[in-house]
């Protein structure tokens, strides 16, 4: 009796294992599915005319992809509102900042030479929105494809931190040339002269929007501010420093660095992931130009702490997926809820997006081991997506942490 009953369960067990090598043999590799992402991406997304990616999707159709961006006349009333919010042209120099970071870390593992191309034209959009406009350091958020010179009149450190810090990861690259490392380091410091200027008292330390007006929203306020954005103003000038070498951009960079610090270690836990990537990009930055041990120690405290919430986020956004439907289109800003919180698309847009911010918190920080866990909810995420029926620019965070875990040779095992 006992034989055969170990006999049995000797059979379960060998069915088991087969049926679970049958189940591995069917999952699509990784690779497939992140080649399937960038394809998407440069042809859904990518608007050549202007050198930029844009938000999200209303239509699967080849060519009415983004038909809904804003025209010119829009634009140039500032409709719907200062900030172009829920247009799809609202995040554009974050995309921008994340899509760089990625095509290095592509390249450090491939050295496909196309990648070089392909850095120019992400720099070419960051260019663009610091230049069309002719507002000496001024970051726009995204240029309208129509007249290729339109833009909303209100940024935010948001789209600074990204942009400048994709900025400083592409020009410390081999993907970067001589003549666009000085067109780099003219951008940088023309931004960086532009926190001089308005980042002041009298400003209550706002940048100002694009008419040299207060952002009455408070999102350009560079310094006073809460703790994860303490970091921003201080990364700006270390890396205006470290790419034009000018003393007064260290000198400013050493006066806001440890109130900013000390600011950083006070944290809110309900902080959107999104935040706490662009914290994590801040100090990254920090942490990497700076010398002072006791300062290096408190930097690599934060970078943990936020390492640690966002294996949570990751958890949670992968659970949250499982209930929306991931191939959801979003509908036109002009007539409907479109992007707003008060529709539902929003949040399909965002969950995509988050798995991947979630990921990339993590693979920043040195001090915390990236977990099994962690690896298997970065291989579901990017696996459990459609990517001929993916509207949300949410794939180039995943492609970003795609590339950034092979670039730590840790998804082998997932492949």
């Amino acid at each position: 009796m006992r034989f055969l009953t170990y006999l049995l369960i000797l059979i379960v067990c060998s069915l088991f294992d087969t049926w679970t090598l049958k189940a591995q043999e069917t999952l699509v590799p990784l690779h497939v599915c992140m080649t399937q992402a960038w394809n998407i991406s440069w042809e859904r997304f990518y608007l050549p005319q202007t050198s930029l990616f844009y938000d999200y999707l209303t239509s699967y159709e080849p060519g009415s992809e983004l038909k809904h961006l804003p025209k010119a006349k829009e634009v140039a009333g500032q409709f719907p509102n200062v900030c172009g919010y829920g247009t799809g042209m609202e995040d554009c120099m974050i995309s921008a900042g994340v899509i760089l970071d990625m095509i290095v870390d592509q390249y450090a593992v491939t050295k496909d030479e196309s990648l070089r191309e392909k850095a120019k034209n992400v720099f070419q959009g960051i260019k663009n929105c610091t230049t069309v406009h002719g507002v000496s350091g001024f970051l726009a958020r995204g240029v309208c494809p129509e007249d290729k010179k339109s833009i909303y009149i209100n940024s935010s450190r948001d789209q600074y931190t990204h942009a400048i810090h994709g900025l400083w990861i592409y020009f410390h690259s081999p993907l970067c040339d001589n003549e666009t490392k000085k067109e780099i380091s003219t951008l940088v410091s023309a931004i960086a002269e532009r926190m001089i200027r308005n980042v002041v008292s009298e400003n209550d330390y706002d940048s100002l929007r694009a008419d040299g007006t207060r952002d009455t929203l408070g999102i350009s306020r560079m310094w006073n501010v809460m703790g994860h954005e303490a970091a921003r103003l201080p990364m700006i000038y270390a890396i205006a420093w470290n790419i034009t070498g000018q003393q007064k951009y260290f000198d400013l960079y050493q006066h806001y660095l440890d109130p900013a610090i000390e600011q950083s270690l006070n944290l809110n836990y309900w902080q959107m992931t999104y935040a706490l990537l662009q914290m994590q990009d801040s100090m990254q930055v920090l942490k990497s130009l700076e010398k002072e041990p006791k300062r290096i120690t408190k930097i690599n405290k934060i970078m943990t702490i936020l390492a640690t919430r966002a294996a949570e986020r990751a958890k949670a956004a992968a659970e949250q997926g499982k209930q929306l439907d991931l191939t959801m289109l979003c509908s036109d800003w002009r007539t409907t809820d479109g992007l707003s919180e008060k529709g539902n698309y929003r949040r399909v847009w965002y969950c995509i997006r988050e798995s991947g911010e979630a990921v990339l918190i993590q693979l920043m920080n040195e001090e915390l081991p990236f977990s099994q866990e962690q690896k298997n909810l970065l291989a579901f995420s990017i696996r459990r997506l459609n990517y001929e029926r993916v509207s949300s620019c949410g794939i180039f965070y995943l492609l970003g942490s795609y590339w950034k875990a092979r670039k730590y040779k840790i998804l082998e095992n997932q492949e």
